[in-house]
């Protein structure tokens, strides 16, 4: 039995070529589209468990395939472009896409991203109560952080971002995401506030800010919560 059903949504056919039996060989079954339209009947009919996404699409721009999509499921999206601008990434991840990488990929780093993509999904559904990770450990009821059995005090502020993140692990959440969801809409161009922020978090949960595993810097357009060390 297969692991998960795959969609991948793109137009080059020697993408194609290379993906399905480097997928069939990890145990996933693939589903393949070379439009923004026939991916989205596609998701909506065919029930895969995750999305791989081109953007340069002939008939429609991925992030239009992300925010469409996005209006009806929240299907895991893994972007995989040969478009290599920050605003292109920024403005995909804030349309509701899970993580970006970029063309030529290594199929390693692919399969360990649709790994954490598809585990992390299923743990949202669960509602999961806590997470524990590398002596880190975050009661999302009690609003309790510990780190290596000692309690850490955070601010409400720092609380409602490290949750944010926690909750999101595996997911790149852009600067604007981050600063929406914790200070407000009229806050997404303070960047350099967040940067304060997510200082002062390492500082308190992590054994080495300048070197962290658990909130994880993608240059200039986010942050990620990693809960396996990778």
């Amino acid at each position: 039995m297969k692991e998960a059903r795959i969609l991948v949504v793109d137009d080059e056919p020697q993408i194609i070529r290379f993906l399905r039996p480097a997928l069939d060989a990890a145990g996933y079954e693939m589903l393949e589209a070379s439009t923004g339209a026939d991916a989205l009947r596609k998701a909506a009919t065919l029930a895969p468990d995750i999305m791989i996404l081109d953007l340069g699409l002939p008939d429609m721009d991925g992030k239009e395939v992300v925010s469409r999509l996005r209006a009806f499921s929240e299907l895991p999206i893994l972007i995989l472009s040969a478009r290599d601008r920050e605003s292109e990434k920024i403005a995909a991840l804030d349309l509701g896409a899970d993580d970006y990488i970029e063309k030529p990929f290594r199929i390693g780093e692919l399969l360990a991203r649709i790994r954490t993509a598809l585990r992390h999904h299923g743990k949202a559904d669960r509602q999961v109560a806590r997470i524990e990770s590398q002596g880190l450990m975050i009661d999302f009821e009690h609003r309790l952080v510990t780190a290596h059995g000692k309690t850490i005090k955070l601010t409400p502020k720092e609380y409602d971002l490290l949750a944010i993140l926690a909750r999101n692990a595996g997911k790149v959440l852009t600067h604007r995401t981050l600063l929406s969801a914790v200070w407000g809409p009229a806050h997404v161009e303070d960047t350099q506030y967040l940067r304060v922020f997510i200082g002062q978090l390492r500082g308190k949960i992590e054994e080495n800010a300048d070197k962290p595993v658990h909130i994880r810097t993608e240059p200039g357009v986010g942050y990620r919560f990693s809960d396996t060390g990778a």
